[in-house]
């Protein structure tokens, strides 16, 4: 059985005929071929495929494509804007919080919505909000360090004249 979705997905509308019982997931990945929102375990343990749903953090292997009719996804392609990093982008990169890359889009997704509600995380805050999000590389200590820098660019942004919650200036990705 199908069923036709349309929902914002990084700002674009998007409308789809897709079965009822296909997760967001796929319909990210395999429809739209947003690449960046990766399939890890596929029962909601890693964090891998997080995305944000209505600006919330969610494991899109347990949410089905229905279920987002109407509403906005946000993928971690969607987080950087016109081929400019987002500053927690740019952050996992100079800290080397990416190592094998697998989780780094769960992970820059889960510390975007926790930036979005708290612009000044402690150690303890990031770890809570990053806690549904496995890595097997890092050790965590440098995706920690990373969140907490892209916080303090991002305040020193909002307050060097950039839109609150968002940096000034951001880097350009290379090509």
């Amino acid at each position: 059985m199908k069923k036709t979705i349309t929902l914002d997905v990084n700002g674009v509308a998007e409308t789809a005929e897709v079965e009822v019982g296909q997760t967001l997931l796929r319909f990210l990945r395999d429809g739209l071929d947003l690449t960046g929102t990766k399939e890890g375990c596929n029962e909601g343990e890693c964090g891998s495929c997080m995305v944000l749903l209505d600006g919330r953090p969610v494991n899109s292997c347990l949410v089905l494509a229905v279920e987002a009719d109407g509403r906005s996804v946000t993928t971690v392609e969607g987080l950087s804007r016109e081929g400019v990093l987002h500053p927690l982008q740019k952050a996992f990169l100079s800290q080397a919080a990416v190592q094998c890359g697998f989780c780094t889009p769960g992970m820059v997704v889960s510390a975007a919505a926790l930036l979005r509600e708290n612009p000044e995380p402690t150690e303890d805050d990031v770890k809570k909000a990053l806690a549904g999000n496995l890595c097997r590389c890092t050790g965590y200590k440098q995706i920690v360090d990373a969140v907490r820098d892209a916080a303090a660019a991002m305040r020193a942004g909002a307050v060097a004249g950039g839109e609150a919650g968002k940096p000034a200036e951001r880097e350009e990705v290379p090509a």
